[in-house]
């Protein structure tokens, strides 16, 4: 290894060819890039640096015979030292390889990490001269070759899909069946008791928190705790090492890889949750781990008057560049290699509004890349579509084939089951798919990705527990998380022996729960929310790595219920196609048809007038969704049949009689779920043609005939009501 050759400037990162190791790096205001190499995580200082030798449009790259996977690696970077124009180069700082498929060793907090002091001349700084190399984790060599076997995606269809949001390490963490080696492991969430619980609720896909390699940020390790959350990326290719269960150099690709195998061998896709819109190294103040050092003014949006200092539409002290073709291009390069190397099936995307912001010549590269891209157009495309810049709010405002985190249906469903008023005809659109907000740009309703509940924020236990966030365990007083959490605890805050709280508590969990599953779109529950997992009022447990975020699995008496209720919800919608159709609904079937294939009905059994959409006091009422009707087809072409489903909401406080439809041959209706009664009302038929629906309460009926009409006849049964004042 006395040599290195000129190599090639694609593709970027090290990659191995069985002789030696290609080595390809982007920075356009570099003078010279050194390559350094480790002989183990523990050395203070490389045991060969070479300068590579070319650079080829921006590229810097080289070629060192000999090396094999498992190699230790970093650069420096050459370059002026000038924070007025936006450059901080300093060649003392060892940098991680933005390309590194993994890294190995910890990141030290120590002042080595951080760069020349603002307006400091150069040969004065003492902190900036320091050498950062036994403080960053290393860049590792790895090799790409793996035995897939017949790993096929399960390429479940959106409408079809059912989200479960969870946490690598806090899903297995206190799970008993899972052996202890493996808990809170990619290896734990592949094994036969994590994948059996998946299977078992009827989830299609695990939506994963960040396991881009992260760092713990320098004032959490100074109080002691850890970025549970992962939302500090520092390495868009490698995964984190913290969740792996062994420790060598590079073992977390492959058993990354052995999940996702598993996964899939199960019928479960792996959804991620990438964070592309900043990176961990913060602030102007921030440490130098990366990208700050390779290529600052590239890498990050600048203020244009100052750049001195950062665009920050994330609230984390930066924003990431992606302007810039280069690193609009690590970008879609890291989507391409987690979708073709690793087989993952879809992103969600953090903060996608940053993503796309720009000049106008630029605003929607991004968006057309990938729209273009023959990979990426494929996979799930899911955007979380807010950031805190402004005109940051764009729910409904992304293209075809974007999916959306809809924060208007969670906001709107929170307030109608609280018995806020006037949110009963928002609440219609938004169980019905958003229509309002998807339909103009060509989207359908399962672009709309439901959710009540996500990791940033309450539990559904304490949704329905606690009128205030309690994070005193973050260590800031309690000033971190939302205020704004439209929770209502029942009328006692937090745990409570008071049986009749409890039991409406647990019936308001049933009703976000069958309202979620019962809703057009695609839900997404948080993992946990279908046992009654509690965080104990905190609503930003983002630094929680211990029992307050990880899931507690024993089995008591609200676990077991709430769990088997989940089950039995997702069961009904995965077997009425009704419940998650391709389309929207469209009312009357032809235009001045009086066939419709869906409808709202008022307690007394008539059809719901604009009047009484717009009293605010509106709080019940029904849904009669016509499976009979004939409306879309499956995916082979084959047109779509269904039940006839009445579903009842009452949000009020008093229990109330509606009159169940008479049509078609005075049908019998069959209780499919009430939460008011969760247990004693499986497949039994109401005593009258009334039923008393009971107060915060949601009811599922099925419509039976002793004959049912064919196909044919179906589509003339009328739903037409005439409307009540």
């Amino acid at each position: 290894m006395a040599s290195i050759w000129p190599g090639q400037p694609a593709p970027l990162g090290a990659t191995w060819d069985g002789q030696g190791v290609n080595f390809a790096l982007f920075s356009v205001n570099a003078t010279r890039v050194e390559l350094c190499l480790f002989d183990s995580p523990e050395a203070p200082r490389e045991a060969t640096r070479f300068t590579l030798p070319e650079r080829s449009e921006d590229i810097w790259h080289g070629y060192v015979p000999g090396l094999a996977p498992g190699q230790l690696y970093g650069y420096r970077v050459y370059g002026p030292y000038n924070p007025a124009q936006g450059h901080r180069f300093n060649p003392h700082k060892l940098l991680i390889d933005p390309y590194a498929k993994a890294l190995t060793g910890p990141l030290r907090w120590d002042n080595a990490l951080y760069g020349y002091r603002v307006g400091s001349p150069y040969a004065d700084l003492t902190i900036g001269k320091r050498d950062s190399a036994a403080h960053v984790p290393h860049s590792v060599v790895v090799d790409p070759h793996f035995n897939w076997g017949n790993d096929r995606r399960p390429n479940t269809p959106l409408h079809e899909s059912v989200l479960y949001e969870l946490h690598v390490k806090g899903f297995t963490k206190l799970h008993p069946a899972v052996p202890p080696a493996l808990r809170g492991t990619y290896a734990g969430l592949a094994s036969e008791p994590a994948i059996s619980y998946l299977k078992g609720l009827g989830i299609t896909a695990v939506e994963l928190l960040p396991i881009h390699h992260f760092i713990d940020d320098q004032y959490l390790n100074d109080k002691r705790l850890t970025n549970y959350w992962g939302y500090q990326s520092i390495g868009f290719f490698a995964p984190e090492r913290r969740y792996a269960s062994t420790f060598g150099h590079g073992e977390q690709v492959v058993e990354f890889k052995q999940m996702v195998r598993a996964l899939h061998a199960a019928g479960l896709e792996v959804i991620l949750d990438v964070v592309y819109n900043h990176t961990g190294e913060g602030h102007q103040l921030g440490p130098t781990i990366s990208f700050r050092g390779l290529d600052n003014a590239a890498y990050y949006r600048l203020v244009r008057d100052n750049p001195r200092y950062y665009m920050d539409h994330t609230g984390t002290g930066n924003s990431l560049n992606t302007t810039h073709p280069r690193v609009l291009q690590l970008v879609i390069d890291s989507l391409r290699y987690w979708v073709n190397e690793m087989h993952v099936d879809g992103f969600r995307f953090d903060l996608t509004r940053t993503l796309i912001r720009g000049e106008p010549d630029r605003y929607s590269a991004f968006f057309e890349v990938i729209k273009l891209d023959p990979v990426l157009s494929q996979v799930k495309l899911i955007a979380e579509p807010w950031d805190l810049g402004p005109d940051g709010y764009w729910v409904g405002r992304f293209p075809a084939p974007w999916a959306e985190w809809n924060g208007r249906y969670r906001d709107n469903v929170r307030k109608f089951w609280k018995s806020d008023g006037g949110q009963a005809a928002e609440f219609a659109s938004r169980i019905m798919g958003s229509m309002d907000l998807l339909r103009h740009n060509g989207r359908r309703p399962f672009h709309s990705i439901n959710f009540v509940t996500a990791h940033d924020g309450f539990t559904l236990r304490d949704l329905v527990s606690y009128n205030e966030k309690h994070n005193e365990a973050n260590g800031e007083e309690n000033r971190d998380g939302d205020t704004h959490n439209n929770a209502w605890n029942g009328g006692v805050e937090g745990p409570t022996d008071d049986p009749a709280i409890q039991e409406l508590r647990l019936r308001q969990m049933r009703n976000f729960m069958a309202t979620l599953l019962l809703s057009q779109g695609t839900p997404m529950l948080l993992a946990g929310d279908e046992r009654g997992r509690t965080q104990n009022g905190n609503n930003n447990a983002y630094c929680q790595d211990n029992e307050i975020a990880w899931i507690d699995w024993v089995d008591t008496p609200v676990a077991t219920a709430l769990h088997a209720f989940t089950r039995r919800l997702i069961a009904l919608r995965h077997q009425h196609p009704l419940l998650h159709r391709r389309n929207f609904f469209q009312g009357p079937l032809e235009s001045g048809s009086d066939e419709y294939d869906v409808e709202w009905l008022s307690p007394d059994g008539l059809e719901i007038s604009p009047e009484l959409w717009n009293n605010s006091e509106l709080r019940c009422f029904g849904l009669l969704l016509n499976g009979r009707v004939i409306r879309e087809v499956d995916d082979h072409g084959r047109p779509v049949h269904d039940d006839v489903l009445l579903i009842l909401f009452n949000a009020g406080l008093a229990p109330i009689p509606f009159i169940l439809p008479d049509w078609p041959d005075d049908p019998a209706w069959e209780v499919l779920v009430d939460t008011a009664d969760p247990t004693g009302n499986v497949h039994r038929q109401p005593s009258s043609e009334v039923y008393q629906i009971q107060p915060r309460s949601l009811v599922v009926l099925a419509e039976r005939t002793a004959l049912p009409p064919p196909p044919a006849q179906a589509a003339l049964v009328s739903l037409r009501r005439q409307p009540v004042q």
